[in-house]
């Protein structure tokens, strides 16, 4: 027997829970379980107006960004419309079915100002590597960095020697925080650890190049 067509028809109250919708197993309950955000608050205080609007919950940002970074959600706009209609999302991000989902350009304004600015993002990372320690997962003696060598389209033949390079037109105090900082550890010769190096030229398309390039065949970044 063919059941009655179904009409969508708004009921007057819903009886419902997310915590019964988010599955014992799910991915996010396991990291929840080892997710403490409760210093970021404090942390941040002083990069926030004792007047005007209330912002947006800083713990909200992070728990949404940490949503991303586990799922492969590389892009903020898809991010927050995966969080809007994603049960389990806002479960996790401690959102209710009627909360509203921050906009996605309020991440870049926060991730290149007061997160960078409190160094927010280093604590958190801080805070994640001191519970792995804790847990046992990992010793804190030690780590390693895995990288690879991408072919460049560069050539030696245009390039520069050293003193011809135009480095006086760049301004490095009108560059961005992050560049600096690069400069900062190049600067330090890789930590004390290594030699000053002085190349024996600099591509004007991939300047970075000279770094790992190969003496035979082409020049790798």
């Amino acid at each position: 027997m063919m059941g009655p067509k179904q009409e969508a028809q708004a009921a007057l109250f819903y009886e419902f829970s997310l915590e019964d919708h988010v599955p014992r197993d799910h991915l996010l309950r396991s990291i929840d379980r080892f997710v403490d955000l409760s210093s970021i608050r404090s942390h941040l205080a002083d990069f926030y107006s004792h007047t005007g609007r209330p912002s947006i919950d800083p713990e909200l940002l992070i728990r949404m960004l940490v949503v991303g970074y586990c799922l492969g959600i590389r892009s903020e706009r898809r991010l927050c419309e995966e969080v809007h209609l994603n049960l389990a999302y806002r479960w996790f991000c401690r959102l209710d079915l009627t909360d509203r989902i921050p906009d996605h350009s309020t991440f870049s304004k926060n991730r290149h100002g007061r997160f960078r600015e409190s160094d927010l993002l280093r604590e958190v990372f801080e805070m994640t590597v001191a519970r792995c320690m804790q847990e046992g997962l990992v010793g804190g003696q030690g780590f390693a960095v895995d990288a690879s060598l991408i072919s460049a389209d560069v050539q030696k033949q245009n390039s520069s020697n050293p003193e011809d390079w135009a480095a006086r037109e760049a301004a490095p105090n009108d560059a961005p925080r992050s560049f600096r900082e690069y400069l900062d550890v190049l600067d330090y010769e890789a930590f004390g650890a290594a030699s000053v190096f002085i190349p024996m030229f600099t591509a004007h398309s991939v300047p970075a190049s000279h770094l790992s390039a190969a003496r035979i065949g082409p020049a790798f970044f």
